[in-house]
């Protein structure tokens, strides 16, 4: 499956060479699962552009409590992977179960003793991650075909996004039916003048 071309242009007046980060919300929890900074742009210049895919398949791996991580795993919807042990140590692998439901991936910790961490990969970049799942349990990730932006001025690509910057962060985009588009960044400024950060997509294409 192919991705969606995507084109971040910064046609902002910002002076403060902020960072732009995309990320994710797992829709299938119910509390605040903090997501995880999945592309952050950084140094990109007024009137520079920053292209990035958004891949139609996801990847899934587990990391044991050694420190351990499995191979990534191409993974569909309706799907449920288990992390066993076996006689070469802890392996993931297709449960042979569906998940509980046909939009979710889950994957669950049948190891005897010690908790997991349940990681989703896209365009070779971690999306989401769920940590601590005890034996017995497991995490559950469902993903809208969107993605959040915004502008930061801390954060590392990969890492959790804390609730601070969280609350910063309001623009959806829908990517649904979409095979490329623009991401065009304007506002910022200096001084009294100056007006929020917008998003808007342009040149989109349809699928």
């Amino acid at each position: 499956m192919k991705g969606i071309k995507l084109n971040f242009i910064n046609h902002s007046n910002d002076i403060n060479n902020s960072s732009i980060v995309i990320f994710s919300k797992n829709s299938a929890t119910d509390f605040d699962e903090l997501p995880i900074a999945w592309k952050v742009i950084e140094n990109c210049g007024i009137g520079e552009h920053h292209p990035l895919t958004y891949d139609l398949n996801v990847y899934v791996s587990a990391g044991d409590s050694y420190g351990n991580y499995t191979t990534e795993l191409l993974a569909q919807y309706g799907q449920q992977f288990e992390m066993i042990k076996n006689t070469s140590g802890d392996v993931l692998q297709l449960s042979g179960q569906p998940a509980m439901s046909s939009t979710e991936i889950e994957i669950a910790n049948n190891l005897p003793t010690g908790s997991i961490s349940g990681n989703v990969y896209r365009s070779g970049s971690l999306y989401a991650s769920t940590h601590n799942i005890a034996p017995s349990q497991k995490a559950v990730f469902s993903f809208k075909p969107t993605i959040w932006i915004g502008v930061v001025s801390q954060i590392t690509e990969g890492e959790v996004i804390n609730s601070a910057i969280m609350s910063q962060i309001n623009t959806e985009i829908s990517l649904l039916g979409i095979s490329s588009a623009d991401i065009v960044m304007t506002g910022g400024g200096p001084g009294p003048s100056s007006t929020s950060f917008t998003f808007n997509l342009q040149n989109v294409q349809m699928a």
